[in-house]
């Protein structure tokens, strides 16, 4: 795990030895939108009935 407050190790030497991106370690993750949500919830419902349908045809 990277810490912040290391006197002797650099986050950017830390994200280094663990072998992770400086901009992972910084990065929050974002929750899904509502929108989002709902879209997904409307494609799970719709696939099981329609299970042969590809990516591009269910959205």
């Amino acid at each position: 795990m990277v810490e912040k407050n290391q006197p002797s190790l650099s986050v950017g030497v830390q994200c280094r030895l663990l072998a992770i991106s400086r901009s992972s370690f910084y990065d929050t993750p974002q929750g899904e939108t509502e929108m989002n949500l709902d879209l997904m919830l409307l494609i799970d419902k719709q696939f099981p009935d329609s299970p042969f349908c590809g990516v591009r045809q269910m959205t």
